[in-house]
This record gives structure tokens, sequence and C-alpha cells, in this order.
């Protein structure tokens, strides 16, 4: 194959090629986005399960069991019954709120937030790498996707509870680097909580606190991909 001789050559090229290369130039240095799932994807409220009694008394339950610290022991894989027992020896009277709560887990997730779904089919579109990196329950994860369904477009999801550790453990992040084969330097992590976020940075991620899918757009953008504004 001959080449063009440089003093003949078309000193410019179609606008439709030019415009596809800038848009994949502006990719190159992400090619992979981690994304937490609650209240990042889907809409999660403790309160959902308990529908129709007084807020003030939940908050009160809620406080009494120390309700963060059973959440957490169970995203890191702690099973419920084992917290269910925990709690018979000390708070047996509380025993069948908590239950509630996990018996009706799925009145806790309040559907996909706003905008959220355009925005993974977008991603996905531009051909980015998707993986979810969720602090969830092992016993509760199947309710996750039926709720948001555009959890379904990630490739593959790390559920801290099978995993038996949650974030912001380091581990967890260092997890996905192994399994998935990220490179965290070409990679953003999405999460609601700022010190999740933190973590990821720390083992080299880009990182980026949810808090509307409007502003992840201007931070993703901020980052050189093109997503729509």
């Amino acid at each position: 194959m001959s080449s063009a001789d440089p003093a003949t050559a078309p000193t410019t090229r179609p606008e439709a090629d030019t415009a596809a290369d800038t848009a994949t130039d502006r990719v190159t240095g992400i090619d992979t986005v981690v994304y937490d799932f609650g209240n990042v994807l889907v809409g999660w409220d403790p309160f959902g399960p308990y529908a129709g009694r007084p807020r003030a008394e939940i908050e009160a339950f809620f406080e009494a069991v120390d309700f963060n610290t059973i959440n957490h022991a169970a995203d890191a894989g702690t099973p419920f019954s084992v917290l269910l027992e925990r709690l018979e020896r000390t708070r047996p009277d509380l025993v069948e709120d908590l239950r509630r709560y996990v018996e009706h887990y799925e009145l806790s997730l309040t559907g996909p937030i706003e905008g959220s779904a355009e925005l993974v089919a977008e991603l996905k579109g531009l051909g980015l790498r998707l993986y979810g990196l969720t602090n969830w329950q092992a016993e509760t994860f199947h309710s996750a996707e039926p709720a948001a369904p555009a959890i379904g477009l990630m490739e593959d999801v790390i559920v801290s509870g099978r995993e038996g550790m949650a974030k912001p453990d380091r581990r967890i992040f260092e997890l996905v680097v192994e399994r998935f084969g990220v490179d965290p330097s070409r990679a953003v992590f999405i999460d609601d909580k700022d010190v999740n976020v933190d973590a990821a940075r720390g083992v080299g991620f880009h990182g980026v606190v949810f808090t509307t899918t409007a502003a992840l757009r201007k931070d993703l953008r901020a980052l050189g991909l093109p997503v729509a504004e």
C-alpha cells in the first residue's frame, strides 16, 4: 500500500470522524465506573417496613437497638438470624420489630433514583466497564434489581454481605481491583457516603460523592466523560 504524499494529502478530515475521535480521546483516561447502589441507583428508607406506625416510635426503636450497627454487621456478612439471637438476649421486647424489618425488607426500597437508569445506560453505551460495589445483606440482595433494573446493566457486582466485609474497609476496594482487573487510576467510584469515597481514593480510585444524578453528570464530565448535561 502506497502512502499519501504529505504535500497533497488532505489537511482536514470528515466532521463525523473528528467528532468521534474527540469523544474517544476524552474517555481514554477513565474506562471503568464502579457504582454503590443504595441511595445512588436505588432509594433506601429503613422506615418503609414500618409504614403506618408513628415515625417517632420507629426512631426510638432504631436508637434502642443501635440499628446502624446492626445494619452494618448484616452488610458485613452476619446473618440476620444471628443478629436476632443477639437482640433476644438483650432486648427481647424488640426482637419482633427487628424481625419485621427483615421480613418486609423490600418495603425499604423506594425505586430508582431519579435519572439514574438513563445515566447508567448512557455510560454503558460509551463502552465503559460498569461494576457494582454495594454494602448489602446477602439475604436481601435479591430485592435490588427488581427495585432498580439498571443494576442489571452492571457487568458484575461485589456484595459486601457475600464477602464478609463492608465499605469503608480498604480490602473490599482492593477486591474490586483483583477480581475485575480494574486499574483504579482509570476508574471512578461513586458513593453517597464521604467515608466510602475517601477509602476508595486511598486505593487509587477517582472518587465522586453522590448527591443527585444531575450533579453526578457534572462530576463525570469534569473527569472527561462525554455524558450529556
